[in-house]
């Protein structure tokens, strides 16, 4: 399919795979561009069938209810980012040699259309964390004067930031295991691997196809692949990656660094990797209270931040002036209350083991409230690592059982509520039964491990309702 200038577009069969975030800009894109556009759709609900009309208003073909069948004629499908490999579609493309793209690879094969200035890419990815690096890195790069967006798997197109009207110096690139299995071109200038854990394994099919999607964002890496020290997956991923000459691989640790490394001495944040003499040097970067919140996972991500943006040359001052100014989303570790000297603390984000194991650590005596839809993952290792700083459990939702037997196995001492109910009242009774099992000093912590599917729109509903219940027990 040729560089991505107009005269490459002029006429090509393209198909869209999925409408929403992703595939509106690029249907829209593409016909601007001269493709002849067909989009197809699984789903055939109102919702859809608005947003086909305003696609067909510009002259863009749409199939809805019908995401299986290859257009005739098709030369490029260009996909949805959650469409799964195995899908019938794909099967008939591979079969007839059509190539797939995702949007993230189409953004990248247009940055620099009709002679645009393309700004270099500084890409994060992780099984967790990847929204909060990548916001932190957006930040810092804003102190150091940088013309900069978080764009990406963030919620903001990148085909709309490439081909806009604003100029960029560089931009903060989230990137998901699904846009990274769609973009087989993409080379970042750098790029991080937050961590590895089992997720999404029913798209991938395996763990090792998992990690070798999430491996991609390595590929041809201009000046540095960031690492975390403490996951050796991740550094295994850069050994394994083909990367420019002269990148370096640059870790970070809440340890002590080495040399090439970002860490912790004495609550400071510090570089052994872009400095002079990394054998002897060190340069201070920011204190640990500069890190909101300063969980030690948070930590993690500050650094990883902190990496790209020294790999981008962003001096000292501007990674602790972007940190102090950073302001994490909502449902990550926020603190929501305290009532009766109990902190209630919603981090309905952590939708996995990963990232629930992270936020059971920055706590110390834990009424747990756990449970929602598993998505295939075991929760052995999770409670394993994490029994000793329950005090108690509440669990609600589908697959709560899995959780519960984990406990049994693990955890045998800890007291459990077992709430059998998927409603979204659930959440109501789930707060009451932890304010009855904590008392003072403890943290009733939502980190439910799962997705929120079951019982909810999304993990951002889910903590809303966490929050309402919360501010009940006050009332």
């Amino acid at each position: 399919m040729g560089s991505g200038q107009v005269t490459d577009w002029q006429g090509k069969n393209v198909t869209v795979a999925g409408l929403g975030v992703s595939g509106i800009p690029a249907a829209r894109v593409l016909h601007g561009l001269g493709a002849r556009v067909t989009v197809v759709n699984d789903g055939d609900d109102a919702r859809a069938r608005e947003q086909a009309a305003e696609l067909e208003a510009l002259g863009v073909t749409v199939r809805l209810g019908d995401g299986a069948t290859l257009p005739e004629g098709t030369e490029l499908i260009v996909t949805a980012p959650g469409w799964k490999p195995d899908k019938p579609l794909f099967t008939a493309a591979h079969e007839a040699g059509v190539p797939v793209w995702g949007d993230v690879e189409l953004a990248w094969r247009l940055r620099e259309l009709d002679g645009r200035k393309a700004a270099p890419w500084l890409c994060v990815t992780g099984t967790n964390g990847k929204t909060t690096t990548t916001q932190m890195l957006a930040s810092i790069l804003k102190a150091a004067g940088l013309r900069t967006a978080a764009v990406g798997n963030i919620g903001v197109s990148l085909l709309d930031v490439v081909l806009g009207e604003e100029p960029y110096d560089v931009l903060a690139v989230e990137l998901s295991s699904y846009q990274l299995h769609w973009a087989p071109s993409l080379r970042a200038h750098s790029a991080a691997v937050l961590n590895l854990a089992p997720d999404h394994l029913d798209w991938h099919g395996s763990m090792e196809a998992y990690a070798k999607d999430k491996g991609r964002v390595y590929e041809g890496n201009q000046v540095a692949c960031v690492y975390n020290v403490a996951d050796r997956s991740t550094e295994d991923l850069v050994r394994e990656a083909d990367v420019e000459e002269g990148c370096r691989a640059v870790g970070f640790t809440l340890g002590a660094p080495g040399p090439s490394q970002l860490g912790v001495v004495d609550g400071i944040l510090v570089d052994r990797a872009f400095v002079e003499n990394r054998q002897k040097n060190a340069q201070e970067l920011a204190e640990v209270s500069d890190v909101n919140p300063p969980a030690p996972h948070n930590v993690a991500n500050a650094l990883a931040a902190a990496g790209l943006a020294r790999a981008f040359g962003v001096p000292a001052k501007a990674v602790r002036d972007g940190l102090r100014a950073f302001t994490p989303d909502a449902h990550r570790i926020a603190h929501v209350a305290d009532v009766d000297g109990v902190a209630y603390v919603d981090d309905s984000k952590a939708t996995n083991t990963h990232a629930a194991q992270a936020s059971l650590a920055a706590y110390e005596s834990i009424v747990w409230i756990a449970g929602g839809l598993a998505k295939g993952a075991t929760f052995d290792e999770l409670v394993a690592k994490s029994a000793k700083r329950l005090r108690a459990v509440v669990l609600i939702g589908a697959d709560r059982a899995l959780i519960r037997e984990a406990l049994a196995r693990h955890a045998p001492e800890v007291p459990v509520v077992d709430l059998d109910r998927t409603d979204t009242g659930a959440m109501l009774a789930a707060v009451q039964e932890a304010r009855r099992l904590a008392v003072e000093g403890d943290t009733v912590l939502l980190a439910p491990a799962c997705a929120s599917m079951d019982m909810f729109t999304n993990y951002n509903q889910r903590g809303d309702v966490f929050a309402q219940a919360v501010s009940e027990l006050g009332a």
